[in-house]
């Protein structure tokens, strides 16, 4: 076992966990107190994930290659606080961004009220960094569901599926692999609660096992290039695809369009929408600054569903 601190005066515009991991970006993460998306920031909780990368993830995330290996950290008083199977320094800071200069991309946004008051409620929220296989499964999960259900969701994919990690007396399930989930049936992922997504997630899988396209090839196109190239894979349109490429690959200036979003273009911006979705997000996209308008959406998200 491995261990480290980073103290949060290193990282400009400072970092909160609750708001990072629970605001619906990341399904890959959980709480060890079992309260993930109940509400509550209580205390330092520790936030675990497993990571079990095939090839290309693995190249996108800095992890020895001898997985599965498991992370956990808190935020305990003015440092993170971490333990891994590995020497997880690098990982955390790409898989939660630490490395963003957060007070700078709060300054390159537009001065609007609602804009403000999202980052005036959350600073310290950064975009996450997910496995590109992992991120994509999650959010094939989440087509008309709670961010609760879809967490749920995939939690029982890593328990039923996933490598097995010890770490600190504890285990630790990774996310499935492709190669495991494309060798599942729909009826065992049926059984599992996922519903008419069952088909989607085994079939994607498939794809990425046996190297038909791997969400990780999205990466270094245009933007509209790498949206088109993930719906390709089943179960993935325009707006899961957006996710994608903002909490994975680092597109941040996409913006996916779900129905929050769309209640924030019709309350708010009624002049961003276009009638579809690619012209919608694209206007929407320039009126939340351009490069930086996933960080905009992200923090408009997160305070709209906190008020629910």
């Amino acid at each position: 076992m491995e261990t480290g601190s980073l103290p949060l005066s290193s990282l400009p515009g400072g970092f909160d966990a609750h708001a990072t991991l629970e605001s619906g970006q990341s399904y890959l993460w959980r709480r060890e107190d079992g309260r993930m998306y109940e509400g509550d920031d209580d205390g330092s909780p520790w936030y675990y994930t497993a990571l079990d990368l095939d090839e290309q993830d693995g190249a996108a995330v800095p992890v020895p290659d001898d997985g599965p290996h498991a992370i956990r950290f808190r935020v305990d008083g003015e440092h993170i606080e971490w333990m891994a199977t590995c020497d997880a320094h690098d990982a955390l800071v790409h898989l939660l961004r630490l490395d963003d200069d957060l007070d700078a991309i709060v300054a390159d946004a537009p001065d609007e009220t609602l804009i403000g008051e999202a980052y005036d409620a959350y600073r310290g929220l950064r975009l996450v960094q997910d496995p590109p296989f992992g991120c994509t499964i999650s959010f094939i999960c989440s087509a008309q569901m709670r961010v609760e259900r879809i967490h749920e969701m995939v939690s029982t994919l890593a328990r039923e599926y996933g490598e097995p990690v010890a770490l600190d007396g504890r285990t630790y399930h990774a996310f499935p692999t492709p190669d495991r989930l494309a060798a599942t049936t729909e009826a065992e992922l049926r059984d599992l609660g996922l519903g008419y997504r069952a088909p989607y997630v085994q079939r994607t899988a498939e794809m990425v096992a046996d190297g038909e396209a791997h969400p990780a090839e999205a990466a270094g196109r245009a933007y509209e290039d790498a949206r088109e190239y993930l719906t390709r894979f089943v179960g993935v349109g325009e707006k899961v695809a957006d996710c994608i490429l903002l909490f994975s690959l680092g597109y941040d200036e996409a913006i996916p369009l779900d129905t929050w979003m769309r209640t924030v273009v019709s309350d708010y911006y009624p002049d961003c929408d276009r009638g579809n979705y690619a012209e919608t997000s694209r206007a929407l996209r320039e009126r939340f600054g351009g490069r930086y308008a996933g960080y905009v959406q992200t923090y408009v998200f997160h305070l709209l569903r906190t008020r629910e």
